[in-house]
């Protein structure tokens, strides 16, 4: 989308052909790739601003190519608008996302208000509408999200608070309604904002959301304690949530505690998660937050195991900074191995393998490896990317590690300075790389 934010690549439009001398009857067919492209590429996007291969660089390189093809649709004034229409007749989250910033690109409320009732009847279709308020550079959102916060319906509240937290503004008292609001789904939402945005004079009301009924809100509200420096309720909190079973909620939840607990604590959690069945990728992934190097011959054992192999080496990685691939420290997938469960391109929010484009372990190289240089290393220490945790080493994270890292990198950041906002990973490359340079003054 041609912003001041966001650089047009004008190259990628030329390559279907956007030039003056086209010929006429082809400009619709150009103007559909257009359409057909973005939507894609969105749907791309949400895999990848949480893929363990990709780093800002390539995220980057993907956001131009959004921006472009937007562009491409802007173009074409109403009839680029009337081929994003006609995609709605499958409302998944790419043709949300392409119709939704087109009516806030064109200031076409009607446009937008159909959209918000439309994601309100189909759930599934909602976070396409989300991240287009998140693409869009803010000055094209003053009002807007006022209005939103204003408005009656609770979706439309949550949008707007959703508008304001991914470019890490203050709601204001719109929040404060918002997290004991009927409406859980708002509910949730505000109080997740709360520790985003590092609303600190809602610690209590975060606190006082613990007891709330709905179990997503009491998460919610207990990561934004934590984060915003409280250690004891949000964080007793978190470690009941953390002992229930493998849900995402409960691996959320362990991640955050091992983050911030000492490492003995630290070590007696992963303990109670090794003596339950089945809970062994669990127990990979608190080793990989706690980045204790006690723990890498166990790892070493895992990456012989095909179900454990490749998340068993994103746990090594995750404690020594090796990046696989780059070192020649991988192989060949074995015979029979694991694949993608839906390889439907539609289908890219619903499912991947959460190991895929993880590379495969070479054990015997990593073995010499660890051999040769795990003397480093201190058992009973905090590793993390090859170092210390600090906040310099996670603002290098940030910088150059895979999207998984620097998902982790962005909440030690925040639990080392309580009440600021968290850095966003997920927004637009431009985006990120601006707040990064200034971070390095």
């Amino acid at each position: 989308m041609r912003s001041a934010e966001a650089p047009h690549v004008a190259a990628e439009s030329a390559a279907f052909g956007l030039s003056p001398g086209l010929e006429r009857e082809r400009i619709p067919f150009v103007v559909l790739q257009h359409v057909e492209v973005t939507a894609q590429l969105r749907r791309l996007r949400s895999i990848l601003v949480r893929a363990p291969h990709v780093r800002l660089l390539q995220l980057g390189r993907l956001d131009e190519r959004i921006a472009a093809h937007l562009d491409g649709v802007v173009v074409a004034g109403s009839y680029g608008a009337g081929l994003s229409t006609q995609a709605l007749a499958s409302p998944d989250a790419g043709n949300v996302f392409l119709a939704s910033a087109l009516a806030i690109e064109s200031g076409d409320l009607h446009a937008l208000e159909r959209l918000l009732a439309l994601t309100e009847a189909l759930p599934e279709s909602r976070p396409g509408l989300l991240s287009a308020f998140g693409w869009m550079p803010g000055a094209r959102l003053l009002g807007l999200a006022r209005a939103l916060l204003d408005a009656k319906p609770a979706w439309w509240r949550t949008v707007g608070v959703a508008a304001c937290a991914m470019h890490r503004v203050d709601p204001g008292a719109a929040l404060t309604h918002a997290t004991t609001d009927a409406s859980t789904e708002l509910r949730r939402r505000a109080l997740r904002t709360v520790g985003v945005c590092g609303r600190a004079d809602l610690l209590e009301t975060c606190l006082r959301a613990l007891r709330d009924p709905d179990g997503q809100c009491v998460f919610e509200a207990a990561r934004s304690a934590l984060l915003l420096g409280d250690r004891a309720e949000s964080l007793s909190t978190l470690e009941a949530l953390a002992a229930e079973g493998a849900s995402a909620t409960s691996i959320a939840a362990q991640q955050l505690v091992l983050k911030i607990v000492p490492n003995d604590r630290a070590r007696a959690l992963l303990a109670m998660v090794a003596h339950q069945p089945g809970q062994e990728r669990k127990l990979i992934k608190g080793i990989a937050i706690l980045g204790d190097p006690h723990y890498v011959p166990w790892l070493l054992e895992q990456m012989s195991a095909p179900m454990m192999a490749r998340i068993a080496a994103e746990a090594f990685s995750f404690l020594t900074g090796l990046d696989l691939s780059y070192l020649d420290l991988d192989r060949r997938a074995p015979e029979g191995a694991p694949t993608v469960p839906n390889e439907d391109p539609r289908a890219l929010e619903v499912g991947l393998d959460e190991d895929e484009s993880l590379p495969w372990p070479d054990v015997g190289k990593l073995a010499a490896w660890w051999q040769a240089n795990g003397g480093r290393f201190a058992p009973g220490t905090r590793c993390f990317m090859g170092g210390a945790l600090t906040l310099s080493s996670c603002l290098e994270v940030l910088k150059t590690g895979f999207q998984r890292q620097r998902i982790a990198a962005a909440e030690y950041l925040a639990l080392l300075t309580p009440r600021k906002p968290l850095f966003a990973v997920a927004a637009p490359a431009w985006r990120q790389q601006r707040l990064l340079s200034s971070m390095d003054g």
